[in-house]
């Protein structure tokens, strides 16, 4: 990468794009290790809620089903009020099927 070829509006691009990476790149490590868990469960007939199972405390703490597009961190259950983010994911045109996890 030439960064001394860049215009100033390529390089405050670049900037943000890589401050967005660092800001989400534990959630998006977490996001990948839960897939990777949930597919190996899934291959052996269980959901990963299943083997982890219920808290301590008898209540279990639901799973996100749906991640925001660019930023991992913002999920949601599906249950209760749909947040701003999944409203406007859905009315610029992407499908349910996108935002799932």
């Amino acid at each position: 990468m030439q960064l001394e070829e860049m215009s100033l509006e390529e390089l405050k691009k670049l900037r943000k794009d890589v401050d967005k990476a660092i800001e989400t790149y534990e959630a998006r490590q977490l996001a990948e290790a839960r897939e990777k868990l949930e597919a190996q469960a899934k291959e052996m007939g269980y959901s990963l809620e299943a083997i982890v199972g219920a808290s301590k405390t008898g209540s279990t703490k639901r799973l996100p089903r749906y991640r925001h597009p660019e930023n991992p961190t913002l999920t949601w259950t599906g249950m209760g009020r749909k947040p701003n983010w999944y409203i406007k994911a859905i009315e610029s045109g992407m499908s349910e099927e996108d935002l799932r996890i």
